[in-house]
């Protein structure tokens, strides 16, 4: 008879089902005779499986109910799905996927080891560590390990209130592997607490138990090759990093932060549909008697500010769940209006700057509600523009008569360039100064050398600029030519958008999205 494995030993079976004459059987005689056997067979391989004992990560058992033979990224595919549902505690499915796939979830050694470490056997969890040092690739990475280990057992031993075995485990241990050394000087102090909820808190451990020793193993995985020991959660990691990378390729993504695998479907694909745009008025904010020339979010997002011809500035809160704005404060006293905002790198103060009329710029606190300062260096000042730099307590300003400043956020002006009439500044992440001026350029400009250096030349005035995040692109607002995309490191032109009507009024445009990956821009059309 043909065997379907040859692994399973089928001629008993055979044998108990034909009778001792071995007679020959008719063709009603030899279905019934099949259908016995099967049902033979069935049975043994069912009591084969529960009598067995099969360890759930290393064990597999001879009798193997399949011929397939497995490639490379099958058996690890297999292993990953292993591993997930013996994480989530699905031990006797992860038994039964090894028996019948024949593979294993990790080394022997590997996994007698994990048991010791979630027992809280630790001088035999040492012991296995040795017996697993050829397979450790970092040259400390054994003694890293047992660090980890004698640490988990030294703050078990404080909980225990074993004080006295927990420092013979300090200075015998754990002292005597001579690294770490700063945090080996903090475990002396976690003797001292008298509350033992104060000591999780401080040495940033969940106490005794599965909890903290599964964390424990976690942390010790990371130093085994994946084909000796998984590394925590793979299966996790690698849906993350799918739907990651589907979150940078949607191109109506629009939400902030990163999606995770609570956030999706895993059974399609993430796409957001054009409706996701956000396309709808959702709130109209009716507190200005007059235009309305700049708005800006804080760049913490939760806060907007709005100018206006009517010389207020309005500070509104943004509800970060529903996204609807609420007035926080009132400023006034603008008499000439406000045609720029400018907030500084962590959202507490903020400039404004009016129109070509002005000689001043007010700076107000937005935590105090009050105002900071005012600078004012001479009445034929024109002050229309401004940006602050990284650290948030300098800026630069100017305008178009040819005044460009350096200050300090108390109003005091540290250095200044004359002759550069401005019409737009900007300060990259790394504190690069840019500004566009009335010779249709864009240069960056250094104070402590009072060099500058072109960047960008365009054919028509500049009217308006900003960069990205990174500091590689800028949109440009270019008179009566729509809005133009560059890329600042290549000095290169990227894109012309088209259907921007540009006149009387100053246009600005601005990135949005997660990923700054959409444009837009006002326009008097």
């Amino acid at each position: 008879m043909h065997t379907a494995n040859p692994n399973i030993s089928q001629q008993p079976l055979i044998s108990s089902v034909l009778d001792d004459n071995n007679t020959t059987l008719t063709t009603s005689d030899t279905a019934t005779t099949l259908e016995r056997l099967k049902q033979n067979l069935n049975g043994n391989i069912s009591n084969n499986i529960n009598n067995s004992s099969i360890s759930s990560s290393t064990q597999t058992n001879h009798c193997q109910l399949h011929t397939k033979i497995f490639s490379n990224s099958e058996k690890e595919i297999l292993k990953l799905i292993g591993q997930h549902l013996q994480s989530v505690g699905l031990s006797q499915t992860v038994d039964s996927l090894i028996l019948e796939s024949g593979c294993v979830l990790e080394h022997e050694q590997a996994s007698n080891f994990r048991d010791l470490i979630i027992s809280g056997k630790w001088t035999e969890a040492l012991i296995a560590l040795g017996n697993l040092k050829q397979y450790i690739a970092e040259q400390d990475g054994i003694q890293q390990m047992e660090y980890l280990i004698l640490e988990q057992k030294y703050f078990e031993l404080i909980e225990d209130e074993q004080a006295m075995e927990a420092l013979y485990c300090l200075r015998n241990e754990i002292r005597p592997l001579n690294i770490r050394i700063e945090r080996t000087h903090q475990l002396t102090a976690f003797l001292m607490f008298t509350s033992m909820k104060d000591m999780y808190k401080a040495a940033n451990w969940s106490g005794k138990g599965f909890a903290s020793r599964d964390k424990l193993m976690e942390k010790l995985q990371k130093y085994f090759p994946p084909d000796i020991m998984l590394p925590p959660k793979r299966l996790e990691s690698l849906l993350s990093q799918a739907i990651q990378l589907q979150q940078e390729k949607c191109t109506y993504h629009v939400k902030p932060g990163k999606l995770s695998i609570e956030d999706v479907s895993l059974l399609q694909d993430h796409a957001c549909s054009k409706q996701a745009l956000p396309c709808v008025t959702v709130q109209t904010l009716t507190n200005h008697t007059d235009e309305v020339w700049f708005c800006k979010f804080s760049p913490d997002g939760t806060k907007l500010a709005t100018g206006s011809k009517d010389g207020n500035l309005f500070i509104y809160d943004v509800d970060m769940t529903t996204y609807k704005l609420k007035l926080r404060k009132h400023f006034d006293g603008h008499s000439f209006g406000i045609g720029f905002i400018a907030w500084c790198p962590f959202s507490r103060y903020i400039i404004a700057c009016g129109t070509d009329e002005c000689s001043e710029i007010w700076i107000w606190d937005i935590q105090r509600e009050e105002q900071r300062s005012r600078i004012h260096h001479t009445p034929d000042d024109s002050l229309t523009c401004a940006a602050w730099l990284p650290c948030g307590t300098r800026f630069v300003c100017g305008g178009s008569r040819g005044q460009f400043y350096y200050c300090d956020i108390d109003g005091n002006v540290i250095d200044n360039w004359e002759g550069v009439r401005l019409q737009c500044l900007n300060v990259t992440s790394d504190g690069v100064i840019l500004a566009a001026d009335a010779q249709k350029r864009i240069s960056s400009y250094k104070f402590d050398s009072l060099t500058d250096h072109q960047i960008i030349h365009e054919d028509h005035p500049i009217m308006s600029f900003t960069i990205s995040k990174d500091g590689r692109s800028a949109l440009l607002n270019i008179a009566t030519q729509g809005v133009h995309l560059w890329d600042l490191h290549d000095r290169q032109l990227l894109r012309k958008y088209q259907g921007v009507t540009q006149g009387h009024y100053v246009n600005h445009a601005t990135f949005g999205g997660p990923n700054e990956e959409f444009i837009a821009s006002g326009s008097e059309g």
